[in-house]
């Protein structure tokens, strides 16, 4: 998800602090750029990342490369991208007035769209609906007219007089989306409606997080079916973790919860960042031993759990710092030898404390 220059001086400004809601924060710096676009469900109210979260999830575990953008932010640290352009409460029309500054700004290459819920909830012009989700779709296509456009029908809702409402204009669509490629527009239907059922929903709108899950799952197969809108997969961001006083690259022995992380000759590319986490061996992360913020606490790999002790932020000046510690990443006793462990300590700038995410020759 990183380009190989200039990974660390974005990560300063990038990884730093936690992310809550409001202004996007640019995480990632490489790979496809993604726009999850619509209203509450995209920005995932009563579960906060919403769809996101199992979606980042999915397309990392696939080795692709994505970069979510957007003009919002919010999630929990396992959503190791917070960008997004979902808007709570927000309606076709409302999110067509804004839609061509927010992808001339963000330049995604994908688009998902979910909208027209707030439309059947606030009875706004219903029947009009239709029409407006084709102008957004024309303009989302005449403003990025290489993009790849999903656009999908809207889930369910627990009233059924606003359902019947809702299936109504989701009937619609196929026959839009159909009108778009008939065009020569990369526009692609996705049925997320049929995913999920009011079981799936918290307040009747929004769905659990299992509903939400289940989106992402549909969002997932749809972009695997278009090649190109989530990049290549197995062209991972997988980077060496270098020290510079040692030139050794921090590895572990083995892929078991607690095996230390220790510096060791240089070979492949075991960590891949993913938010403020540096992951190896598939779902094991960096991590301060027992969650411990003092001096000589030892780093090892555990599963990842998205919590404090797992985040990092990669400075600009090649120090490392663990989020809950605000310690150091450093070769104990300034070793240089293979073998030699690493731990938390104060920072000090010294070049036992210094590294360099690189790819592997």
């Amino acid at each position: 998800m990183r380009a190989r220059l200039g990974w660390l001086a974005a990560a300063a400004a990038v990884l730093a602090g936690t992310l809550l809601p409001g202004t996007a924060a640019a995480e990632s710096n490489g790979g496809v750029r993604v726009m999850p676009l619509g209203d509450s469900i995209t920005e995932g109210t009563q579960v906060p990342g919403g769809y996101r979260i199992g979606l980042w999830q999915r397309v990392s575990a696939g080795g692709y490369q994505v970069d979510f953008v957007g003009s919002q932010s919010n999630g929990p640290a396992s959503l190791g991208d917070h960008d997004h352009e979902g808007h709570p409460g927000w309606r076709i029309d409302q999110i067509d007035a804004n839609i061509v500054s927010w992808l001339r700004t963000s330049t995604p290459h994908t688009v998902l769209l979910h909208i027209g819920t707030n439309d059947i909830l606030q009875n706004y012009n219903v029947s009009g609906a239709p029409a407006r989700l084709s102008a957004l779709v024309d303009h989302i296509t005449a403003t990025a007219p290489d993009a790849e456009v999903f656009v999908a029908t809207i889930i369910p809702l627990a009233n059924s007089g606003q359902e019947a409402a809702g299936r109504t204009f989701n009937a619609t669509i196929p026959g839009m989306v159909q009108s778009k490629q008939n065009g020569g527009k990369h526009v692609h239907l996705v049925n997320m409606h049929d995913a999920l059922t009011t079981a799936d929903l918290i307040d009747g709108v929004h769905p659990t997080a299992t509903g939400y899950d289940k989106m992402a799952a549909v969002w997932y197969s749809a972009l695997q079916a278009v090649p190109g809108s989530i990049g290549t997969p197995g062209q991972s961001s997988a980077r060496q973790l270098v020290g510079t006083q040692s030139g050794r690259c921090a590895d572990v022995p083995a892929a078991t919860d607690g095996t230390p992380v220790q510096l060791a000759d240089c070979a492949g590319a075991p960590w891949t960042p993913s938010g403020k986490q540096l992951t190896t061996a598939g779902n094991k992360c960096l991590d301060a031993s027992g969650q411990g913020t003092a001096d000589g606490t030892p780093v090892i790999i555990w599963t990842c759990s998205g919590q404090a002790n797992q985040q990092w932020n990669v400075n600009a000046d090649g120090t490392i710092t663990g989020v809950q510690s605000g310690r150091c990443l450093d070769a104990t006793g300034q070793g240089t030898t293979a073998g030699t462990r690493l731990i938390l300590w104060a920072c000090h700038g010294q070049a036992n404390q210094k590294w360099t995410l690189r790819a592997a020759p």
